[in-house]
């Protein structure tokens, strides 16, 4: 099993240790590791600049949403990056929700599996620079078909260092985990839980079986971990650090009908906790929200507790269809964790 770790997205500023955290990295010898976006910091920016002082571990972007950027431009951000990190780049890309799409980006989101399809054969088409592109589809069309009328097939000036950056997809549903196990290189996987193994490799399997997959089982990279992992004797002071993002990402990250984190809890069994957390956190009642959100749910998509009890718990994590090991935790507390998987 390979390993990662996760250096996600900004809150109000940059995090303090991230340097330290790509150093180690290296350091460790590591295979990946992530960055991400939501509505504030940008995946590619700190990829770059704390990426540029490492020289053996992978960058990549969990995920660089989709709707922020036409597919020739992350293509031309990618090959660029290539470049620079002599083939150490992976471009992990994903839809987000409605409400950002929409919302932020000013972007239509109907069909997300079906645009996912299309921008990543431009994205692949581009990498590729076998030939000018042209693409006819329902979502993209390159040139455009209206305005001026002049535009025409360009090929890029810039030779891939590599003419294949492997491509990764960010996915929840079981739709979308079968769509990235068809057409992409590996699967970014969020809230992960081993309850799930079973769903979750029925999905993968539906994906490898279509014709012209890319993949098998064999030879796709399923990434993802434990939430966080927390060593602290005192088991609820451990999921008190975790209830808010959960409360945050169940109830309110997303519209009520249109939540993918919400529905990823329904499935693992937590649908009546997840629906009263959902229900206060929209009413305003965001400590209500936090404090619905019960221990065993934390411990379903994180590690927390003891050293004894994550030292047992992490083999089931390893007896499931990850196949890059991502772990999330305190920088003091990465060596050891990293020590337990390779023993």
């Amino acid at each position: 099993m390979k390993i990662a770790t996760l250096a996600g997205y900004w809150g109000s500023g940059p995090p303090a240790d991230a340097a330290e955290l790509f150093a180690a990295a290296d350091r460790l010898r590591l295979d990946q590791i992530w960055t991400a976006e939501a509505w504030g910091s940008d995946a590619w920016t700190p990829l770059a600049w704390w990426g540029s002082r490492t020289s053996h571990v992978h960058l990549g972007t969990a995920v660089s949403q989709l709707s922020a950027r036409p597919p020739a431009t992350l293509a031309m951000t990618a090959m660029t990056m290539d470049h620079l990190t002599r083939g150490r780049v992976i471009i992990g890309i994903g839809t987000s929700n409605p409400q950002v799409v929409e919302g932020w980006y000013g972007q239509p989101y109907p069909r997300p599996l079906e645009r996912t399809r299309e921008y990543i054969d431009i994205l692949r088409a581009v990498i590729a620079r076998q030939q000018p592109v042209a693409y006819d589809g329902r979502h993209y069309q390159l040139p455009h078909p209206g305005g001026t009328g002049l535009g025409k097939p360009l090929r890029s000036i810039l030779h891939p260092y590599r003419p294949e950056i492997p491509v990764y997809l960010g996915a929840e549903g079981p739709k979308n985990v079968a769509l990235a196990a068809e057409i992409a290189d590996g699967w970014n996987t969020i809230f992960f839980s081993p309850s799930m193994n079973d769903f979750y490799s029925g999905a993968l399997a539906e994906g490898f079986a279509r014709p012209g997959a890319r993949h098998t089982s064999a030879t796709f990279d399923v990434v993802g971990g434990p939430m966080r992992i927390i060593v602290d004797d005192d088991l609820e002071r451990a999921a008190d650090l975790l209830r808010p993002s959960l409360a945050l990402y169940i109830g309110g990250m997303g519209a009520r009908r249109v939540n993918f984190h919400h529905e990823v809890f329904a499935r693992m069994g937590w649908e009546a906790q997840a629906r009263v957390i959902q229900d206060r956190y929209l009413a305003g009642d965001k400590p209500g929200a936090i404090a619905a959100v019960p221990t065993r749910l934390v411990e379903d998509v994180a590690l927390i507790g003891s050293w004894a009890k994550i030292s047992d718990e992490i083999q089931r994590w390893r007896q499931t269809v990850l196949t890059t090991f991502t772990v999330s935790t305190d920088l003091q507390q990465l060596d050891k964790v990293v020590a337990l998987l390779r023993g």
